[in-house]
């Protein structure tokens, strides 16, 4: 099975993220928002960020988590490639996640992405996937 699909959407996109749990969901779609704007296996996993996220229900918790990449690649210029889940539940995420700082010489952006948005956002516990629609 794929960790993620693309899904085109008007002026946006978005990310289905699968996994064999949740919480693998959650770090798949990590994976899809950087493939989106970068190529992943140009990035090397020589900086590690923990993000420790809390929210008041699953579906925050995934608009938070993606929200949460996002600005740290737009304040720490930090692309990732890799993101372990070490805690995981309705409420809260802590994750370690791999990457290193852009560098325009060695990474491609081939789409800004500005925020995620609520907008056709699903977490499905039966099948193990997310979605999220981004703006571009």
């Amino acid at each position: 099975m794929q960790p993620f699909e693309v899904i085109e959407h008007t002026a946006d996109i978005g990310i289905k993220a699968y996994g064999g749990t949740l919480a693998e969901a959650f770090a798949n779609i990590g994976m899809g928002l950087f493939s989106i704007m970068t190529e992943p296996e140009t990035v090397d996993q020589t900086e590690k960020h923990v993000a420790d996220i809390e929210a008041p229900d699953v579906e925050a918790l995934l608009f938070a988590w993606v929200n949460h990449l996002l600005f740290v690649f737009d304040v720490e210029h930090l692309l990732f490639s890799r993101f372990d889940i070490l805690q995981f539940s309705d409420e809260k995420l802590v994750a370690e996640c791999w990457g290193e700082v852009y560098d325009p010489g060695r990474h491609e952006i081939e789409l800004g992405v500005k925020s995620a948005t609520y907008h056709m956002l699903e977490v499905d516990r039966e099948h193990n996937t997310v979605q999220i629609i981004f703006d571009v």
